[in-house]
């Protein structure tokens, strides 16, 4: 009888085992896929938000770095000493030199990022506010799509243009309204810089296609060095120098926190969570830099400011969609 009995649940057990449908690998690898998707944006958007905020303080750590240093030297000494912790880096991860027909663009976003936007802002800051520039730096996403439509043959919407179109013409009249009249010589600056930023971007943006992100600021910098280092020099030597508390928090800032890391997560962000997602992101940072011109700078903000900022930044989102 026990043996009927074990034989009777042996069968059953067996019979069981066969019946049961075991677990669904489509399933399983798309909940992984899911999960792991879920993952990545949530850390991209991260990394995103990250690198707004180190943008964000740009112009406050200008500020504070021309409070001991003149403007050709803090943009000197910024390249140089961003230029050895991407050095670094990049000898650290024993990163292959980038090839030939990579340089001449790495060549635009050294012109443009590394050289030319510091520079011009920086030069910009001597007689405009940091909530100023903000703004006028604000229509920066809106430049920079008009030059990747043009670089890569895009044909963006008639919705995109007008919406680009209304943002310069808000960022020009706010620029004339702060000046009584016309531009001055500092939002001359500011919209040079916007121009040669906005090439700077497009031409990172399509490299990293091809390279990571990284080593595109990364080669960029290191290209500047021959320039940068007897730039700092004489710059250094021609300028006063009274360096404080300020003036080095602020230049270490430009150089490690705006220069590098800032980009480094930014473009690890980017490539995550996309390009249109991380723009996203990029319009709270004029908003931000008014926030820490009266924390940081003590600077007291019209209600100009504020409004064109929100009207910049609602032009940027209808590029988005369209």
């Amino acid at each position: 009888m026990r043996a009927q009995d074990s034989a009777t649940t042996d069968d059953t057990i067996a019979v069981s085992g066969a019946a049961a449908p075991g677990p669904d690998p489509t399933a399983t690898a798309t909940a992984t896929i899911a999960a792991d998707s879920h993952g990545t944006a949530r850390s991209g958007t991260l990394l995103a938000a990250l690198g707004v905020v180190a943008f964000s303080l740009t112009f406050p750590g200008t500020a504070w770095a021309l409070e001991g240093l003149g403007p050709w030297s803090v943009t000197t000494c910024r390249v140089v000493l961003a230029a050895l912790v991407a050095g670094s880096a990049l000898v650290a991860r024993r990163a292959a030199p980038p090839e030939r027909r990579h340089w001449p663009g790495l060549l635009v976003v050294a012109a443009g990022v590394v050289v030319g936007f510091p520079l011009l802002t920086t030069l910009a800051l001597q007689t405009s506010t940091t909530s100023h520039a903000a703004v006028v730096v604000g229509l920066l996403p809106l430049t920079t799509a008009v030059f990747s439509a043009v670089r890569t043959g895009a044909r963006p919407s008639r919705r995109f243009w007008a919406a680009a179109l209304a943002g310069a013409a808000v960022v020009i009249g706010f620029a004339v309204q702060q000046s009584g009249g016309a531009p001055t010589t500092g939002d001359l600056y500011l919209f040079g810089a916007l121009l040669v930023c906005a090439a700077g971007y497009a031409e990172g943006g399509r490299l990293a296609r091809s390279m990571p992100g990284w080593q595109v600021i990364g080669w960029a910098l290191v290209a500047c060095v021959p320039v940068a280092v007897p730039g700092a020099a004489i710059a250094l030597y021609a300028e006063p120098v009274q360096l404080g508390g300020h003036a080095v928090a602020g230049l270490l800032w430009l150089a490690v926190g705006s220069q590098f890391v800032g980009l480094v997560v930014w473009y690890r962000g980017m490539a995550a969570i996309g390009v249109a997602r991380a723009s996203q992101l990029q319009l709270a940072q004029p908003l931000l830099t008014l926030v820490w011109s009266v924390l940081l700078l003590g600077e007291h903000i019209g209600p100009a400011a504020p409004i064109a900022a929100v009207a910049v930044l609602v032009c940027i989102g209808v590029t988005q969609r369209g």
